[in-house]
């Protein structure tokens, strides 16, 4: 169904805000013999371009990065402290194994005080970031020959399979980075328009990728490709649930930073419909993806949609998501590129 190993390639690969160079290598490598041409612009983002008939452009945007942390300091003991980048829930950081990448990697564990030295207001309070300092069984006289500030710090997670789901740290948004590249290489005839998949940089710290690529390419259409908020768990409602596990790709409808083209969720719906690909909709309250940059930082815009992917678990250690949900997307993706030229995209 889906090349579970390659996503565990990508997934597992180390790539915070900024330092994404890892995944760009696998990206690379992967996606070099299935387009037409490569480049990589200044701030990191990787463009791969399947030329089309004509030469009306689309856009699709897939983040490279993960979220992750940046050394700050390291005491006269050994123990590390560090800033965010990106949102962390901090509740699930406790006792959890981290890699800090420096001129060598080195493995780390979450710290924080122990519950049986809490008193009865430490235990009822919610833990914060600067609650942790991560323990690597290393003297400072031994880290300071390995690693200082301005490192970055990445989760420690293999991918597993679970059933019919994947469980692994960073598919939030390397599942994205997988189905884009899928999608290339089951793209067998040339598309209708230019394609530039546009692998960024950086979305987890504000989408600063996805505004420079937009800005360069300036797209005709665009697609967003990232994860989405499956809250199908116990104590979620109905209206909350956002999307579901198993019940196929997300059609984008909007979230906090975009309200997509209502031409191009009808167009995805039908889409979807004709080519017998389970879907759902998808209203995220809270929370953006690449599809603003594509979307507005442009010239006139570009009419813009998303595929995205329900995902149990985001920014947190791990995250899951359910592989008949991966192979709709890609099918998705692939079938809304390859017939964007047979509808009318004059506004009504």
């Amino acid at each position: 169904m889906i090349n579970t190993e390659l996503l565990a390639e990508i997934c597992e690969v180390a790539g915070a805000p900024g330092h994404e160079q890892r995944v760009r290598d696998i990206v690379l490598r992967e996606v070099r013999p299935l387009v037409d041409e490569i480049r990589i612009d200044n701030l990191g983002n990787l463009i791969a371009i399947k030329k089309g008939l004509e030469s009306k452009k689309v856009m699709i945007g897939a983040h490279m990065d993960e979220i992750g942390f940046i050394v700050t300091h390291i005491d006269d003991n050994g123990f590390i402290y560090f800033h965010t980048l990106g949102g962390f829930d901090p509740k699930t950081l406790t006792a959890q194994r981290v890699i800090i990448h420096g001129k060598k990697d080195v493995v780390g564990v979450m710290g924080s005080k122990p519950i049986h030295l809490m008193n009865a207001a430490d235990r009822a309070k919610v833990p914060t970031i600067k609650d942790y300092f991560i323990d690597t069984g290393r003297s400072k006289k031994e880290l300071d020959k390995l690693i200082g500030v301005g490192d970055t710090i990445t989760r420690e997670r293999k991918l597993i399979e679970m059933g019919d789901c994947i469980n692994c740290k960073s598919l939030d948004n390397r599942v994205s980075v997988f189905i884009l590249i899928e999608m290339f290489r089951e793209m067998k005839k040339k598309p209708p328009y230019d394609v530039y998949g546009a692998f960024t940089v950086q979305e987890e710290i504000g989408i600063r990728g996805a505004n420079v690529s937009s800005m360069d390419i300036n797209p005709d259409f665009g697609f967003g490709l990232d994860t989405t908020i499956a809250w199908d768990t116990p104590g979620s409602t109905k209206q909350e649930q956002v999307s579901a596990l198993g019940e196929g790709a997300c059609i984008k409808v909007m979230d906090s930073s975009t309200v997509c083209d209502y031409r191009m969720v009808k167009y995805m719906k039908e889409i979807s419909k004709n080519k017998k690909i389970k879907t759902q909709l998808e209203i995220l309250p809270a929370g953006g993806t690449d599809t603003a940059g594509i979307q507005r930082m442009n010239p006139g815009g570009s009419i813009a949609g998303a595929v995205s992917i329900p995902t149990r678990h985001i920014h947190q250690v791990i995250e899951m998501v359910h592989k008949k949900d991966v192979r709709a997307a890609i099918d998705l993706l692939r079938a809304s590129v390859e017939n964007l030229n047979t509808y009318n995209w004059k506004f009504k």
